[in-house]
């Protein structure tokens, strides 16, 4: 039977006295183990002891550290696994971290995090102005910590989490005459790499933008992406469609041609007179202003692809495939219809539905 006691302590004089925490003493596997209630009450000591031979009694694992845990150390567990897993998004982590997560945790026990505690943080990052998809990456930091902690048997327990409903996504897309205004706007550098993405629905600044001639394949008709460039870690392949491989052999001509006036190896598809593309952010708003599509922004050409796909007839896995969405639910989201589809729907139904003007007999 485990018992509860408080230490003897002995100053530097030699002079023995009691401390004022109670402490609990039991035993498991026949090992005994001695831990510190925290509280100069006996009551909390025979409570935590009641806790602990209980656990062992019915076979529950328990942590006598875990109470003391800082949260700090599960938020370094979560940095350390995004390392491992080789994750793009560490440096997103890191500043979400740094900026508004341990700023707010920073210091607490684990343990002592509550439900409570998560709502007083949401509410306060709402007052600062942060929407709910913000929001809810954050707090998936935070429940991803949590997690590692029960795997790592660092603790025992996480408070319920519960994400914000999401009202901000993006629905944007551009029907063929917009995206051919906002092309005769841009220069001739960033015209080919934004056509390029509105055709294949490729992330443009991860995937399309860093693109370079050995992943284009003239001889098989292809446009690969290696697992090391996708954001799913997954390699992807797009078949050269008519207007894809037209476009593709201009820009290698118009590549070619710069070289040997440049006397340099240019080795990215999409360029700015042999230079890697960088921020193209100011030219792009400038076009779409003078296009009369203000507002938009490059990831709505990945919506765009995707409704045109499914227009085209290609089977939802298929343009899941070639798009590189993992899961139905974006791709669906993404699979917006326009009011010309709408349009389109209504003279269907008007057709089917349309009855033929009964004949009048004159008496």
């Amino acid at each position: 039977m485990g018992t509860v006691f408080k230490r003897k302590l002995k100053n530097r004089w030699g002079e023995v006295r009691e401390s004022s925490v109670w402490w609990v003493q039991y035993y498991k596997n026949g090992r005994k183990f001695r831990e510190s209630s925290g509280s100069s009450r006996k009551s909390d000591a025979e409570r935590l002891l009641r806790e602990r031979e209980g656990c062992i009694a019915s076979g529950l694992p328990f942590n006598p550290k875990a109470d003391k845990l800082k949260i700090d150390l599960l938020f370094e567990d979560v940095v350390n696994d995004y390392r491992v897993q080789g994750h793009r998004t560490l440096p997103d982590l890191q500043r979400r971290l740094t900026k508004h997560i341990l700023p707010y945790f920073s210091g607490s026990r684990a343990m002592s995090i509550t439900r409570a505690n998560i709502m007083d943080y949401i509410v306060r990052r709402q007052d600062q102005g942060a929407s709910s998809a913000t929001v809810n990456r954050e707090l998936c930091i935070i429940r991803r910590a949590f997690e590692l902690g029960i795997e790592n048997g660092r603790i025992l327990r996480r408070p319920k989490f519960s994400l914000l409903k999401e009202r901000n996504a993006r629905s944007g897309f551009f029907e063929n005459h917009q995206i051919e205004a906002v092309l005769r706007r841009l220069d001739e550098d960033l015209a080919p790499m934004i056509r390029f993405s509105f055709l294949t629905g490729w992330r443009t600044q991860s995937e399309v933008q860093p693109m370079i001639w050995s992943q284009v394949d003239f001889e098989g008709g292809t446009v690969r992406l290696d697992p090391n460039t996708t954001k799913n870690s997954e390699a992807r392949t797009f078949p050269m469609t008519g207007e894809l491989r037209a476009l593709l052999e201009t820009q290698r001509s118009r590549t070619n041609a710069l070289q040997k006036k440049l006397g340099i190896v240019i080795p990215w598809v999409f360029h700015r007179q042999g230079q890697r593309i960088k921020d193209f952010r100011g030219s792009w708003k400038s076009a779409c202003l003078k296009a009369g599509c203000p507002g938009r922004i490059v990831h709505d050409l990945r919506r765009t692809a995707v409704r045109n796909l499914v227009r085209a007839g290609v089977p939802e896995r298929v343009a899941m495939q070639l798009t590189g969405h993992k899961t139905r639910t974006i791709f669906e989201r993404y699979n917006i219809v326009s009011e010309g589809d709408l349009r389109t729907a209504a003279e269907r139904l008007d057709q089917s539905n349309h009855i033929k003007p009964q004949t009048v007999i004159q008496s």
